[in-house]
């Protein structure tokens, strides 16, 4: 069977020969690890958090809630020689200098209670490292389901889970239920989460699609914006 375009970019060969961290982060990102305790929330196969290590973290707690893909980011981890520097589980209680979260927004069944708990496990004076997309409105914003551009706009939510039980036998009867779930998140939506949350913007960047980035502006954004990427800290209240 061949490989969409789609599949091969949900693969990670986008970042082949390149470091997932340093281009959806920065370099003046990395360069404030060294040292510090890093939670890397919605860590998946733990190779980003092993990269954390790599790059000088004192120590790094990859937080996911499938222990299944928890058990996979532990193997990489000793393969690596790194299982002493990086830990992988369900929940911690282990407070955080940093915590990042790539390519998860869009994915949890609740981000508002996630932000909630970053907000838990983070030191006062800390950060919070976000990069996420495509989100809901970018042609390939249905993920799995963007067959083509938009796909997920133009069927309807129960129309695509029939599709996916063609291959697909884990009973799942929603978007939020399929493997990694689906949250429809938007940009809007995610300042809305992030408004009502314990956490500020320190930064805000809408990256846009490439081919589309002559189109890119504050009315057209949802659609043609590639990656969300942002700073928060706690909100100051006087």
């Amino acid at each position: 069977m061949k490989i969409s375009p789609r599949e091969r970019h949900c693969s990670g060969s986008a970042y082949r020969n390149r470091s997932k961290l340093e281009t959806l982060l920065g370099k003046e990102f990395l360069g404030r690890i060294p040292g510090k305790v890093v939670i890397d929330f919605g860590c998946g196969k733990g190779l980003e958090a092993i990269e954390l290590a790599q790059r000088g973290a004192r120590l790094v707690i990859g937080i996911d809630n499938r222990e299944e893909i928890l058990n996979v980011a532990r193997q990489h981890a000793t393969q690596s020689g790194y299982e002493k520097s990086c830990c992988f589980v369900q929940e911690t209680a282990q407070l955080a200098d940093l915590i990042v979260s790539i390519d998860s927004f869009e994915h949890f069944r609740d981000p508002a209670e996630v932000l909630r708990k970053m907000n838990q496990l983070l030191r006062p004076d800390g950060q919070v490292m976000a990069s996420f997309g495509p989100t809901w409105y970018h042609p390939l914003g249905g993920h799995l389901f963007s067959v083509f551009p938009w796909a997920h706009l133009v069927f309807s939510e129960a129309a695509l889970i029939r599709w996916r039980s063609n291959f697909k036998s884990d009973g799942a009867t929603c978007f939020r239920e399929t493997a990694g779930g689906l949250n429809q998140m938007t940009i809007g939506r995610f300042e809305k989460l992030v408004g009502q949350s314990p956490f500020q913007f320190v930064s805000q960047e809408l990256v846009p699609i490439r081919k589309l980035r002559p189109l890119h502006n504050r009315f057209t954004r949802e659609f043609t914006t590639a990656i969300v990427r942002c700073l928060l800290r706690k909100r100051v209240t006087e």
